[in-house]
């Protein structure tokens, strides 16, 4: 295996780890932005590297498409090819099943895609998605699942859990660089908690390197949501890193974290920032609005980051959605802000601190109490005491129905 992780702190289920890939040693938790073609759009490596980026995301079926995988393999990998000396990630393009389904048609064999750039048909079997992966030479690479909306219930979920196990050895055959490149095995299983036990168990025989939890953020209710990654990350081993696909909202990050998940990726603070919408520790200001017109503030008093340093939100308020600097101004913020609060439950974990830290950010959060029940119910199975910054409505909730429930589960 191309990867070695510590686990340098604890607190129940929360913790902290050195995550060392070929080319960067990484601390977890972490967030990994979305570069689906080889880039965060609007800003430069070396701004990543300054706001502490250290795994970059690109996506398989868009780098197939452009620049091709010859083009990435002949000079060296899509690293060398964007400039990028730390560590990366590639999706399988598995997840294009659910975003352009209306151009896919899913077989045993594979899933084939109505091409979005010329309209041709494209194939992309377990087996080429690796060959691809391969060539674009990220350190962790995923396998190929067959991926279905949360939403979706019946006999198509249990279809599509054990097409994947299926798939994940076609995957791993396929294989090529398992000395420079980490496959993770994917588990689905919808909102099912007997096929995501059972796809959780098939995946573990296969002693991957590490695991994601995928087939989430889809829609489905938040109560959902944390109870299906409170139950994979229970069952996946202590010594890999757990990956939760698709995962970008900071009070996500940081439940998923108090629950045992390490890594996560989402296109939602880049997105956000391009229609005008700034992360801050209060949960979003939206640059767009009217009163931000005069307002000489920095988008967050608190914050470091280079744009809180220098621009007030007034400036920004010209710019957004009518200037391309408006977009990369908050897109820096806002991967910044991620980037911190990375660092924040990286450090407090492995200073045991870490209850003290989940209070203050649910209290910045929520001000007056009003901490929604799914994360009082998460908390509580994480062994996290919330009380303190939570209304009488949360603190009265039967806490220990919750935990037997899940336990039952």
């Amino acid at each position: 295996m191309a990867l070695r992780f510590e686990i340098l702190g604890r607190f129940n289920r929360a913790r902290a780890s050195r995550l060392t890939l070929p080319h960067f040693v990484c601390q977890t938790p972490l967030f990994m932005p979305v570069g689906t073609q080889g880039t965060i759009k609007g800003l430069t490596t070396s701004q990543l590297e300054d706001i502490g980026c250290q795994i970059i995301l690109g996506n398989t079926y868009h780098l197939a498409l452009r620049p091709t995988p010859e083009l990435l393999d002949e000079v060296g990998g899509l690293p060398k090819f964007m400039n990028w000396p730390r560590a990366m990630l590639t999706d399988s393009g598995g997840f294009q099943m659910v975003s352009l389904l209306h151009l896919a048609d899913i077989t045993e064999k594979g899933v084939t895609f109505q091409s979005p750039v010329d309209g041709k048909p494209m194939l992309l079997t377990p087996e080429e998605s690796i060959q691809i992966q391969n060539k674009i030479g990220a350190d962790i690479i995923m396998a190929l699942d067959d991926v279905i909306k949360t939403t979706t219930t019946g006999a198509r979920v249990e279809e599509a859990m054990y097409r994947t196990l299926r798939w994940i050895d076609r995957c791993i055959k396929a294989h090529k660089r398992p000395h420079d490149q980490n496959l993770f095995g994917i588990v689905q299983g919808g909102l099912d908690p007997e096929l995501r036990d059972i796809c959780v168990k098939g995946m573990v025989e296969r002693n991957l390197p590490g695991y994601a939890i995928g087939g989430l953020s889809g829609g489905e209710d938040k109560n959902s949501f944390w109870r299906v990654v409170a139950q994979c990350t229970a069952a996946l081993p202590e010594d890999k890193p757990r990956y939760v696909m698709g995962v970008g909202y900071p009070l996500d990050i940081v439940v998923c974290s108090a629950l045992g998940a390490d890594m996560y990726d989402c296109v939602y603070p880049t997105r956000t920032a391009r229609f005008g919408t700034a992360l801050v520790p209060e949960g979003v200001l939206k640059l767009k609005n009217r009163d931000m017109a005069d307002d000489t503030r920095p988008i967050d008093p608190t914050c470091p980051c280079m744009v809180c340093q220098n621009y007030t939100r007034a400036y920004i308020h010209c710019l957004v959605t009518k200037d391309a600097m408006g977009s990369q101004l908050l897109s820096y913020h806002n991967l910044y802000y991620m980037m911190q609060l990375s660092r924040n439950l990286h450090s407090s974990i492995v200073e045991k601190r870490f209850p003290k830290f989940v209070c203050d950010f649910l209290h910045r959060m929520f001000p007056k109490g009003d901490v929604p029940e799914w994360v009082c119910n998460a908390m509580e199975v994480a062994g996290i005491d919330i009380s303190s910054c939570c209304i009488s409505s949360c603190q009265e909730h039967d806490s220990k129905n919750v935990q037997q429930e899940f336990n039952e589960v």
